[in-house]
């Protein structure tokens, strides 16, 4: 079930709501194990074979965060990440590693079938992390119904973000079995906001992403504008899908009075690689350094240990979105990015080197070029397969003749001819680009990634999320989120015009993870 979808907001979402005020009455055990409930309904909406998996996963997790409560054990700790990993392993990689085996060994295809569970890779890593935290005795006393909440909670089971229990049970222990203006006013208001990203800018940006994505693995020859636009509308369509989708969890689980982490937090104004990652996907950053970089050694065995670190953090990271070689290379890539980064700091700290001139055009480069290989790296994360990126890349660079324009394009590139090659001429038009349309829809949503001040800054007032986030200097105190009829209206008219647009709700892109 979607979130943006009629089902899940005009029928799901109000009946939990007024069972759980209902319910609420009863005590905190009733109200806890209504939103279990409801979360295991969602969960099986989607297939309702896979609740058995969910609900083993979470029944044995917590017989060995039991185990580890009662004393440390190295070898309870082993069997319960064995069993995780076992689980994710085999829905989400055998068929992979089936393929990989046929084609080098010839071993028969016989895992073709495995289908995917929604929302494995996330609830496998938050049951990892609190196993490890049992074992470390970082974890407050809970029972089985909020343990059980603590991974299924609906707002963030599907997608995201991987919570920590540190985060989330403490919460639960001591939730409030009631539904509070405020909570319902910014819950209500953040899950607006990330319903009209999802619905609205996400998908405006699909439909000039897609066909050019779906052309390039057919073997058409992507020519220069419809390879550059069309990377920059995935690049800005995937941004504003996963903000879309985080606002949306945010909001949702405010609307019970419970405060998930933050899980984005504009990447796109990042002035470097390791910026980029403190701001995109935040919970699975923070998962892969604390639970696997650091235990790895980190950076404290030296600089060539450090970067195998981090080389072999972003591998898995990649693997971890998905199973297959393109992904594998998106997180080959952006471990290439940081081991430079890093490379580039240590060199500029050791010869003491400054910038010389205005700053701020060094922060304009330094955006540049990070947005730059953010966009590369997003070619390969949704290509079909590797023929279809480097088709694109071939495109990005006018490669093989493919600087090809229509008659309205011809003059501002022909200067271009000495350094990009000679310049053609589309006659009939391109077939996946658009012109003037498709050039003012993403400047324009390109420029609200990069000016607009994200969601969890708008409401800081109200604390919409776990952690605390200060107002912006440059936005207006005025312009910030309050309970207002001036916001209230506006409001209503994006949602208005967001539910005309989610008729027929497409999927995250994070959905099948």
């Amino acid at each position: 079930m979607l979130f943006h979808s009629y089902a899940f907001m005009f029928a799901f979402l109000p009946v939990v709501l007024i069972g759980y005020r209902w319910i609420g009455r009863y005590g905190k055990t009733a109200a806890i194990g209504w939103l279990t409930l409801s979360s295991l309904v969602f969960y099986g909406w989607w297939n309702p074979v896979y609740l058995w998996l969910i609900l083993a996963s979470i029944a044995g997790n917590y017989l060995f965060g039991r185990r580890l409560q009662r004393g440390p054990s190295r070898l309870v700790l082993t069997l319960g990440i064995t069993f995780n990993l076992g689980l994710l392993g085999y829905f989400k990689y055998v068929v992979f590693l089936n393929q990989i085996g046929s084609s080098l060994l010839g071993w028969p295809s016989v895992f073709e079938d495995v289908v995917l569970p929604l929302g494995i890779s996330f609830f496998t890593f938050q049951q990892v992390a609190y196993l490890i935290d049992c074992h470390r005795r970082l974890v407050v006393p809970h029972d089985f119904l909020q343990y059980a909440l603590f991974v299924s909670f609906f707002p963030q089971l599907i997608a995201g973000p991987i919570v920590h229990q540190a985060q989330i049970l403490p919460q639960v222990v001591d939730h409030e079995n009631d539904l509070l203006a405020e909570d319902l006013a910014v819950g209500l208001s953040i899950f607006i906001v990330g319903l009209f990203k999802k619905v609205v800018l996400a998908e405006t940006m699909a439909d000039y992403a897609s066909p050019m994505f779906d052309a390039a693995a057919t073997g058409y020859q992507v020519t220069f504008l419809e390879a550059w636009f069309g990377s920059l509308a995935y690049t800005l369509q995937i941004y504003f899908d996963f903000s879309g989708y985080s606002d949306m969890a945010i909001g949702l689980a405010r609307l019970f009075g419970i405060h998930l982490p933050i899980n984005f937090a504009s990447p796109y104004k990042a002035t470097s690689i390791i910026d980029f990652w403190r701001r995109w996907h935040i919970t699975l950053s923070t998962f892969l350094r604390d639970y696997l970089y650091y235990p790895l050694g980190g950076n404290r065995k030296g600089p060539l240990r450090r970067y195998v670190n981090l080389g072999i953090v972003m591998l898995l990271g990649g693997l971890w979105h998905g199973a297959g070689w393109t992904f594998v290379f998106w997180g080959a890539l952006h471990g290439f990015y940081l081991m430079v980064n890093h490379g580039w700091q240590a060199l500029c700290g050791h010869w003491g080197m400054r910038p010389v001139g205005p700053r701020w055009i060094w922060r304009i480069l330094s955006w540049s070029l990070t947005f730059l290989a953010v966009m590369i790296a997003w070619v390969f994360f949704r290509a079909e397969n590797f023929d279809a990126a480097i088709n694109i890349l071939a495109g990005l660079t006018a490669q093989e003749g493919r600087l090809v324009v229509t008659i309205s394009y011809l003059q501002f590139f022909e200067p271009l001819a000495p350094w990009l090659g000679p310049v053609g001429f589309a006659e009939k038009g391109l077939l996946y680009f658009t012109g003037r349309e498709q050039i003012q829809a993403t400047l324009l949503i390109l420029g609200l990634a990069l000016v607009m001040p994200n969601t969890q800054e708008w409401a800081h007032r109200f604390a919409p999320a776990f952690e605390k986030v200060a107002r912006p200097r440059y936005l207006p105190d005025l312009l910030c989120w309050r309970p207002t009829r001036v916001w209230a209206v506006g409001l209503i008219a994006m949602a208005t015009y967001a539910l005309i647009m989610a008729l027929q709700p497409n999927e995250f892109l994070y959905w099948q993870f």
